[in-house]
């Protein structure tokens, strides 16, 4: 898989720094970037532009990078977004599993605990896996049943 043409991001003020390096990062591999904010590190609560991250996602049939303090909030405020599979990843095996297991179109990185060079990795990983299917598939749709 190569690098996707667009990437959405979105983030709280905890996440601002390392949303600033990272749109930076995919820029250089040449991927248009829709920031749907915060854009300074006033403080800011995550659910409503997280919330607004994903509807971009989905509108825009890419995929998505969340960013927080820790990741966890941003992970389980993305979640209740329908169609939206979004995965805490904090280790290469985390991003690597999201997308091959899981299908995650989503991945939510702690701006606080995640230094820049790991986050570059985690998102190429993230981004470069493929989704296997097979026994994986079945699950991942049942996610979308209530």
């Amino acid at each position: 898989m190569s690098y996707p043409e667009r990437i959405v991001l979105a983030t709280d003020h905890g996440g601002y720094k390392l949303k600033e390096h990272l749109k930076k990062y995919l820029i250089s591999k040449g991927v248009d970037v829709i920031d749907v904010g915060t854009f300074s590190e006033e403080s800011i609560d995550y659910p409503a532009i997280i919330r607004k991250g994903c509807s971009a996602v989905l509108e825009q049939e890419c995929f998505g990078i969340v960013l927080g303090g820790s990741g966890n909030g941003e992970a389980m405020a993305a979640n209740k977004v329908k169609g939206i599979r979004c995965a805490l990843c904090y280790s290469k095996e985390t991003a690597e599993l999201a997308r091959s297991h899981n299908n995650a179109n989503v991945m939510s990185l702690g701006g606080r605990l995640t230094k820049p060079k790991l986050a570059e990795k985690l998102i190429d990983i993230f981004l470069e896996t493929e989704f296997e299917g097979g026994r994986h598939e079945r699950r991942v749709n049942d996610l979308e049943h209530k």
